[in-house]
């Protein structure tokens, strides 16, 4: 596909993280641009501020007629495979030839002629993703970036420049959509078994990160989490990363927690820099940030740099994130919804406040998600002190008939522990006093943020 020829742009889903940021990039670079949705949300608001246009509707008469009116040469159409398959506005440009394509599609077209640098996993590549950005543009290297969740650095999941070569790009594993990229240096955080409604099992994940790796241009490089592929083999240029194996090629030392934060060394294949401070709390973040250290160090970035994007890194929206930090209570939110990142966010808090009891709210996120992981999903959740459990958010998905998130709850062994609908949450809330309270879940559970926030700030 030539965009030469496009001059407008429709996206089928445009309210989803990576559709958003696609949608800003063509807004960006001169195209006109509309979407639908079917929800009303911050992030829809924030494009539609941005001048895209956004329908609320799934009918062909809510299309924008300079859609509709534009010879169909000219328009593009994305979508998401979140979208379904009968969706009327994507069966009419489907069956009037319309040109169309996946959004991992055309991050893939779009990215192909640059310097892609690829994070994956199936946990912390939007931390990651975030944190490679805000080193490279707050050095002199600059880049684009394409982002799975928001900064809160630049409060965008997308960012653009012309005076770099360099693209990061959140490399998404559900649906393959990370075999479009073609990137010069990759990242693979972790393989876990996740969205098994797309795969087989976790040899096939594994096989499709294995073709992601050779996706890889001549001569590109390969970071990835020490332990993950033992296979020395799996690329030609191949680095390891941890926060505690001292045989990885980038692992940390020194490791000490000052007023909440972390202050460390990181050794590298050819040097020590020393004195490192994150500007993040939880230990899983530092891990991250050893990951982006690799990243940068590769495209050339001065230690000083390095030193002075991990300081001033602020994070991203929904991924440990204090809305309530004081002496009363600590509120924190986080997008956690697989057994493994549920257990690294609680024992990360416990580690900030080892005195603390943590009460948490899980809202499951997908009915084959919960399936599939109902005792893994017990197992970390008995971790915290106290457990209020919500129904499962369905998604992409019909649901399964008789499942419920009962079936996570019925292994809960804790003491305090609860199940609820999200209508009754905030009248069980009133009549607790958490120490810590921990929200987390990839569904709409992140609309319970402000009224949390004002809840316990009156208190």
């Amino acid at each position: 596909m030539s965009l030469e020829q496009i001059k407008r742009v429709y996206f089928i889903g445009i309210g989803g993280i990576g559709m958003s940021a696609l949608a800003r990039y063509f807004k960006l670079t001169g195209y006109w641009v509309a979407g639908y949705d079917r929800t009303i949300t911050s992030l829809t608001r924030s494009i539609e501020s941005e001048g895209i246009d956004v329908v609320y509707e799934d009918s062909l008469d809510a299309v924008p007629l300079k859609i509709m009116n534009e010879n169909r040469d000219h328009v593009l159409i994305v979508y998401t495979p979140a979208v379904p398959s009968d969706h009327p506005q994507l069966v009419y440009f489907q069956k009037n030839n319309y040109t169309i394509y996946k959004r991992s599609q055309v991050l893939g077209m779009i990215t192909h002629s640059r310097k892609g640098i690829a994070i994956s996993g199936t946990h912390g590549k939007s931390t990651i993703t975030s944190m490679v950005t805000h080193l490279l543009k707050s050095s002199s290297v600059d880049c684009s970036a394409f982002m799975g969740a928001i900064s809160k650095n630049y409060n965008t999941n997308m960012l653009y420049s012309n005076h770099s070569d360099y693209v990061v790009i959140e490399a998404d594993e559900f649906d393959r959509s990370f075999l479009t990229l073609s990137p010069e240096i990759a990242v693979i955080t972790a393989i876990d078994e996740d969205h098994l409604d797309i795969y087989k099992d976790k040899n096939d994940i594994q096989e499709s990160f294995m073709k992601f790796i050779q996706r890889l241009k001549p001569e590109g490089k390969l970071i990835i989490k020490k332990g993950l592929m033992p296979n020395e083999e799996v690329a030609k240029n191949r680095f390891t990363y941890s926060d505690k194996d001292i045989t990885a090629d980038f692992h940390a030392l020194n490791v000490k927690i000052v007023n909440g934060y972390y202050e460390y060394d990181v050794a590298t294949p050819t040097n020590i820099i020393r004195g490192i401070r994150l500007g993040l709390p939880g230990r899983f973040n530092l891990e991250n940030s050893i990951a982006a250290i690799a990243v940068c160090m590769m495209t050339g970035l001065l230690e000083s740099e390095i030193k002075h994007g991990l300081d001033t890194f602020a994070g991203v929206q929904r991924r440990f994130d204090f809305h309530i930090r004081n002496e009363k209570m600590i509120y924190l939110d986080d997008y956690a919804h697989h057994p493994e990142e549920i257990k690294a966010c609680i024992n990360s808090v416990r580690e900030l406040f080892p005195n603390k009891k943590i009460t948490g709210i899980f809202q499951p996120h997908l009915y084959s998600r919960t399936r599939d992981f109902a005792a893994e999903f017990a197992v970390s959740l008995n971790l915290l002190d106290e457990l209020i459990l919500l129904d499962i958010y369905p998604a992409r998905e019909e649901p399964i008939e008789g499942l419920t998130s009962g079936i996570i709850f019925r292994d809960i062994t804790i003491k305090n522990r609860e199940q609820c609908s999200k209508n009754q949450l905030m009248e069980i809330l009133k009549t607790k006093s958490p120490e810590i309270l921990l929200t987390m879940g990839a569904g709409d559970i992140d609309n319970f943020v402000e009224p949390i926030k004002e809840l316990f700030s009156n208190k």
